[in-house]
């Protein structure tokens, strides 16, 4: 989906009692909409609603409903993205996703910051902000990324994280606010015994 509108970055502008961008919600919604109505085994008819909403979607991409968006042409996703159930981006500025991002539910991404004046933000003042995440990082369950971070490539934010300052790549960080708890090393490569090493007992269905 091409962008329809552009949004100043950055600096306060009109967004709320907008007419133009009120419109270019509207749309969006309902796009929003048809798509969690979609049954969610139509994966053919959830990815045309998703590529006549989105800025950019590569391959193998999955969004699992529900999911919301403002406009939906700021996002753009990489190869083999994976977001779970009640995603939500409020994408006033850019959002980007790079390859094998996981995204676990209930997450929020948020570019927009309403004003700190009550005058200006009771006039519908607000800031767009731009959030990028590198390649193959796992974001967790309940986490909430705020505008204008930057999560680098390789990187784990751990569940119910709230991400205020940009994250390095290689890196493990949790919290309220988030902070880089430690580097990911190639130990991490053996935390957990690969499959054939466990017991049939721990995987029996039984």
């Amino acid at each position: 989906m091409e962008k329809r509108v552009e949004i100043p970055l950055n600096c306060l502008f009109q967004a709320c009692y907008n007419p133009v961008l009120e419109e270019e919600i509207r749309r969006s919604k309902e796009k929003c909409w048809q798509f969690n109505q979609t049954n969610p085994n139509d994966r053919k008819r959830q990815r045309q609603i998703l590529e006549g909403l989105l800025g950019g979607m590569g391959e193998e991409a999955t969004f699992n409903p529900a999911f919301w968006c403002d406009y939906g042409y700021h996002i753009f996703v990489g190869d083999f993205f994976y977001a779970n159930h009640n995603l939500v981006i409020t994408d006033g500025a850019e959002v980007v996703f790079g390859n094998h991002v996981f995204i676990g539910p209930n997450c929020c991404f948020t570019t927009a910051e309403h004003a700190i004046d009550p005058e200006q933000r009771r006039a519908g003042m607000e800031v767009a902000k731009p959030i990028s995440v590198g390649s193959n990082v796992w974001i967790g369950a309940g986490s909430t990324i705020l505008a204008g971070v930057a999560i680098g490539d390789n990187s784990v934010i751990g569940a119910g994280s709230v991400v205020t300052k940009s994250i390095p790549a290689n890196v493990v960080a949790v919290g309220v606010p988030c902070k880089v708890l430690r580097e990911i090393t190639e130990e991490d490569k053996y935390r957990y015994p690969l499959e054939a090493s466990c017991s049939q007992e721990a995987v029996s269905t039984k």
